[in-house]
């Protein structure tokens, strides 16, 4: 690390800790005031890797979440994590927020479609960029979907990301979860692959304990960089509320 974990912790956690707070506590307020379900998450990881690729220069992240949904389905959504994309963009915290819809389809199946706009606060370039995403999940055992914008990850060029998983009981205390994705580009710059494997241990339910061993190809490395693609471990701590 480049910093101490306690420098990180005063530049990069605590500013997001405070926007995010921010932004959660709102929607729960509204939630509760038009009588719409709340709920949150709340997670403590060693490293935010978002599709293959580190988002922290591997330092540790928080990341609290915060929804509300109508008996219909309607829902909205805030999800923030810090950041650190280098001096040069100097930005460091992430705010997600996303409209959507989902529902179950008979028994066994479930799908939601959502607009997700990825925000960067006091980014020195604009770097926000918004994508459509549509998935379908059955039994809560396996997902599909898929992630389209015009300009993915702000490079004014257009990209779809497809992925599909699949979770695996292993009794009452830990599931392991698996997952595959392609991300398609259309940059110049190329395609790539990227894999996912997890153990999640539940220690005092809803508190989880989770290990992922992530992957990309060679195309991620050259696009991102070998310290920022490639084979990496993460853990984390993670609640829901």
């Amino acid at each position: 690390m480049h910093h101490s974990l306690r420098s990180h912790v005063r530049e990069g956690i605590l500013p997001f800790a405070t926007a995010i707070l921010a932004v959660a506590g709102t929607m729960l307020f509204d939630g509760s005031a038009h009588a719409a379900q709340a709920s949150g998450s709340l997670a403590l990881t060693s490293d935010y890797v978002w599709r293959g690729s580190t988002q922290t220069l591997g330092k540790p992240a928080l990341q609290l979440g915060g929804k509300i949904a109508s008996d219909a389905g309607f829902y909205a959504a805030a999800w923030g994590s810090n950041v650190d994309f280098g001096p040069a963009i100097s930005a460091d915290t992430e705010v997600d927020t996303t409209l959507g819809w989902g529902h179950g389809l008979g028994k066994d199946w479930a799908i939601d479609a959502n607009v997700l706009r990825y925000n960067y606060p006091g980014a020195r370039t604009g770097i926000g960029w918004n994508e459509v995403n549509v998935s379908t999940t059955w039994r809560d055992r396996a997902w599909l979907g898929v992630a389209t914008s015009s300009n993915a990850m702000a490079t004014r060029h257009s990209g779809t990301y497809s992925y599909a998983g699949v979770r695996i009981p292993a009794g009452e205390r830990l599931r392991f979860e698996l997952e595959v994705g392609h991300y398609a580009l259309n940059d110049g710059i190329g395609d790539y692959n990227r894999a996912s494997a997890s153990a999640i241990w539940t220690l005092k339910k809803p508190l989880e304990f989770r290990i992922t061993a992530h992957a990309t190809d060679a195309a991620a490395r050259r696009r991102f960089g070998d310290d920022n693609a490639g084979s990496r471990l993460e853990a984390a701590l993670q609640t829901t509320f």
